[in-house]
């Protein structure tokens, strides 16, 4: 969709996914990704080439999994949302024994997070966590924070800085690091309290940016201003692209001799 391989999954075959490679240690990485990110994508073809070399590119957003279905016949009944989708693997995580690590965010966010995945979720193991600084860290810092993750020997890493820097984080560091990574965004403030969600009514209608947008205006009133309408013209135009090229490539009807 828009030149980005948006993948075909539900929740249950996502996690199925990330909990076995991470299991094998295995170097797979996933990006829950909102129209945002498939804007970007669509208008930047580097950083679309860092998300069509994922394994698992998640619809987040309802409108994205509209588009899939309308698209491609996706039948996809429902979203697979970052914060959802990390909860339940946190959650199958603890049940089969898997080690999870949290990079991102801040540290009083990140504090809140663990906090309350270990009151949720007995028996999650927990191997780290880390906020690194809102800029460009040194190749030393840098270094330092991609050994403090191999050292936790965790198996599954969660990564919150944000799109596009998580994906592009994810891709450069992912040889290194060789086990599954997860973007999901927003969701450690989330689950730690620190953002509110929106109502599960507002969510299934496609009308969470509108909540989101009343919490944090000064920072999103741009991105949506510029993302959704990019990303409706574009939905528009494939659509239109398909229908043309389907009458174009139908055989013409044989006339019949009366």
């Amino acid at each position: 969709m828009a030149g980005v391989l948006v993948s075909r999954t539900t929740y249950a075959d996502a996690v199925n996914s990330l909990i076995q490679a991470a299991r094998a240690r295995v170097p797979l990485v996933a990006a829950a990704t909102s129209v945002h990110g498939l804007t970007l994508a669509a208008i930047d073809p580097e950083f679309g080439a860092v998300l069509n070399s994922f394994e698992l590119v998640t619809p987040d957003g309802q409108p994205v999994r509209w588009a899939l279905n309308v698209l491609h016949g996706a039948g996809l009944s429902e979203r697979v949302y970052g914060p959802t989708l990390m909860r339940q693997l946190c959650e199958t995580a603890a049940a089969e024994g898997v080690s999870v690590y949290f990079y991102g965010s801040r540290p009083e966010v990140l504090d809140g997070l663990v906090e309350r995945l270990r009151a949720s979720i007995p028996g999650l193991r927990i191997a780290g966590w880390s906020a690194p600084p809102f800029r460009p860290l040194t190749p030393e810092e840098d270094a330092q924070e991609v050994e403090a993750i191999i050292a936790s020997d965790a198996q599954l890493v969660f990564v919150g800085l944000g799109c596009p820097r998580q994906e592009r984080w994810a891709y450069q560091h992912r040889p290194r690091l060789a086990r599954p990574l997860v973007c999901v965004g927003a969701a450690f403030d989330f689950h730690a309290g620190t953002l509110r969600q929106a109502p599960a009514w507002m969510q299934s209608r496609g009308l969470e940016w509108s909540f989101r947008l009343v919490m944090e205006p000064r920072r999103l009133w741009r991105r949506y201003a510029k993302h959704i309408p990019i990303f409706v013209a574009l939905v528009a135009r494939q659509y239109f692209t398909q229908r043309m090229s389907s009458f174009t490539l139908s055989p013409p009807r044989r006339k019949e001799n009366n």
